[in-house]
């Protein structure tokens, strides 16, 4: 159930119900939207998981929120963060997190680094943490992100580590 909720909120990457959840992205900040997938290989305790669906990440890494939708535009779930706090808005309620770390490791089963996703998504290193170029790409935090196909708007991010867990999106054009 945990694995499909944050599979809900990831990628709408994900599908389930609708929430609103009413709150502005910080002043200055950018916006993000397009097409998002993930997918986590199967663990000994957990089966594979594979999820896609439309995305719209607002604000910044200290305050935003991150919206999964249908297709259609229906919202499936909505994380919003702000200093050391995070929630979770699905159809079935509203959770609270102590940090945006601990919310993807309750629904997904697997922490995913958010903040970063900010700067990946636009082709870049994170400056929060060290980095190595790589043909290709860079290597961060344990994730090689694949810029193969940045031009076209395509951004992959995967994690060899087990379980295997691959992050891609199709960034709209701003």
């Amino acid at each position: 159930m945990r694995h499909r909720a944050w599979a809900c909120v990831l990628a709408g990457t994900l599908l389930g119900g609708c929430a609103s959840v009413g709150q502005q992205a910080p002043a200055g900040s950018a916006t993000l939207s397009g097409k998002l997938s993930v997918r986590v290989d199967a663990t000994p305790t957990a089966p594979a998981r594979s999820e896609s669906g439309n995305f719209e990440l607002k604000g910044t890494p200290e305050a935003g929120q991150l919206n999964l939708s249908t297709p259609l535009g229906t919202v499936l779930a909505q994380a919003r963060w702000a200093g050391h706090r995070a929630w979770l808005a699905t159809s079935q309620g509203e959770t609270a997190y102590p940090d945006l770390d601990t919310l993807t490791q309750e629904m997904l089963g697997e922490r995913l680094p958010v903040a970063a996703l900010f700067d990946w998504l636009r082709g870049r290193p994170w400056p929060g943490a060290a980095s190595r170029s790589i043909d290709g790409g860079f290597e961060q935090l344990g994730w090689h992100i694949d810029l193969a196909r940045f031009g076209e708007g395509w951004v992959a991010a995967r994690r060899a580590q087990p379980p295997a867990v691959l992050v891609r999106a199709r960034v709209d054009p701003s």
